[in-house]
């Protein structure tokens, strides 16, 4: 029987799928970094008080890929390049959502509206992050090869969601809450459906990594399949609600060292 358990064992327990798994991972979180490292660079004067917390949100995705780097390392496995079909982050961008690299790469100042598609973007984006990290902690967190960091990370993913809420409802506060709600909108409805092309292209090369019989791979492409068409009848509305987090402040402070995993 197909189970999310059983198929997280299968790719962790095999060194080429494992492999494949932890590049993609290592590759959107530095990805991550990367664009919040710019945008609290880029950020314009009347919101420079958001800049240590973009920063640190852009540490702690460093910081989770130097994580998955090290467990490809653990194993005596080097990272192998991300298939461009499963590259999360770039398949949002070509759909217009979130703030494109090369205007990032520019040294000019982001305006307010672009620090609100930002943190929109975000918060769409860290809600899946929250969910597929739950997911693994439930499964995995007490595996002696990887539940140290799934915990840890999961617990930044969930301080990373609660951010975006925090300030939204802020920035919703201080007049832009039409441009917050329409922008979240469009983001978990390009969202989802990029979610849905990269897990049946994951699970395409875990299939042919791990030699998948026709009926298995079909089952679990039904499955993404089905999740889509839930959220987009209406799961996707987890995705836009906005709620005080129950930690105020949670990116305030320094961010956590990377232990035990180098």
């Amino acid at each position: 029987m197909l189970s999310a358990r059983s198929l997280f064992q299968e790719i962790v327990g095999h060194d080429d799928s494992f492999q494949l798994f932890c590049s993609i991972a290592a590759s959107g979180e530095s990805q991550g970094g990367w664009e919040n490292a710019r945008i609290a660079a880029l950020v314009p004067d009347g919101m420079r008080d958001l800049a240590p917390k973009i920063t640190r949100h852009g540490a702690d995705e460093d910081k989770h890929g130097r994580i998955f780097r090290a467990l490809l390392r653990n194993r005596g496995l080097a990272p192998v390049p991300v298939p461009p079909e499963t590259d999360y982050t770039m398949l949002l961008e070509r759909r217009g959502i979130g703030l494109a690299h090369d205007r990032l790469r520019r040294e000019e100042a982001l305006t307010e509206r672009d620090v609100v598609v930002y943190l929109a973007h975000s918060r769409v984006t860290e809600q899946r992050a929250s969910e597929q990290m739950v997911l693994l902690v439930n499964h995995f967190g007490d595996h002696p090869e990887i539940g140290k960091a799934v915990r840890q990370i999961s617990g930044d993913e969930d301080d990373h969601l609660a951010y975006c809420h925090e300030e939204l409802l802020r920035l919703a506060r201080a007049g832009h809450g039409r441009t917050i709600q329409r922008v979240l909108r469009e983001s978990a409805l390009a969202e989802i459906a990029v979610y849905r092309d990269v897990s049946l292209a994951v699970m395409a090369h875990m299939g042919r990594l791990l030699r998948w019989p026709a009926p298995k791979a079909a089952a679990l492409a039904a499955g993404i399949r089905g999740v889509y068409a839930y959220e987009r009848f209406g799961g996707w509305h987890r995705m836009v609600g906005l709620r005080p987090p129950e930690r105020r402040d949670p990116l305030g402070g320094a961010p956590a060292t990377v232990r035990g995993h180098a």
